[in-house]
């Protein structure tokens, strides 16, 4: 089992910043890639980042592409999301997810923390 616990959620004004910690306990933290997800109201789970076990590769979705950063301090079992530029659409609940080295669904969640941006 691994355990995710996410923070640093909040209200914050459109164009600013907001950086997201994810704390992973439980299982070897490097064994896995580790993703940010986002749900907003009414809407389905939307990908938001991932980042590989190493730290060395990251994908985004267009639409955070160049405004938000993961990466990850596998001494510390965190995984981060920096967040830049916020828009308004970037309102939700943000969750963190674990996926085993080489598998293809992610088998652990965090209670995800809420991000809201106002204008």
């Amino acid at each position: 089992q691994v355990q995710l616990v996410e923070s640093g959620g909040g209200l914050v004004q459109a164009g600013g910043s907001l950086r997201l910690s994810c704390v992973a306990s439980g299982r070897t933290f490097s064994y896995y890639d580790m993703g940010w997800f986002r749900q907003a109201p009414g809407k389905e789970r939307e990908f938001v980042a991932r980042i590989r076990w190493s730290g060395e590769i990251t994908y985004y979705p267009d639409s955070v592409k160049g405004r938000f950063t993961i990466s990850r301090d596998n001494a510390k079992n965190t995984v981060y999301l920096q967040m830049n530029s916020l828009k308004l659409e970037d309102t939700a609940v943000y969750y963190c997810g674990a996926r085993f080295v080489g598998a293809d669904k992610y088998d652990y969640w965090g209670q995800g923390t809420q991000v809201t941006v106002s204008s």
